[in-house]
Parts: C-alpha cells; structure tokens; sequence
C-alpha cells in the first residue's frame, strides 16, 4: 500500500503561471523526495497600471511517503 501526502505552496511569477507552478515544485523538491503530481487549485494575477506584473498560485503537491 502506498501512502501520499499533499503540501500546499503558495508561489508567484512575474512571467507565467506555468511559472509559478514550476517555482513551487522547486522549492518544494528542496525537502520533498518522490513528487508525483501538482494541482494548481488557485491562479490570481497583480495589476499595475494596467499591466499583469505577477503570477500567482495556490499549489497542492502530491507525493510518495516513504516508509
């Protein structure tokens, strides 16, 4: 039987969302061992002046519990 656990991250870019989410698996890899999947459950955007300026997402990150 395996066992999953999820993590959430909150992370941001000033390119993409895809971005973002590439950030967040990132930062959590340097604890996490065994990543499997990311569900992005929340995207938002900052806007100055009209313009997008930063990326924004709410991350749930799956992975393998070693036992």
């Amino acid at each position: 039987m395996s066992v999953l656990k999820v993590i959430e991250i909150l992370a941001h870019s000033p390119k993409s969302w895809e971005d973002a989410a590439q950030k967040a698996v990132d930062e959590a890899s340097k604890s996490v061992k065994n990543i499997k999947s990311v569900w992005i459950q929340d995207q938002s955007c900052e806007v100055e002046n009209g313009k997008i300026t930063d990326f924004r997402v709410n991350a749930k990150i799956t992975f393998l519990v070693e036992h």
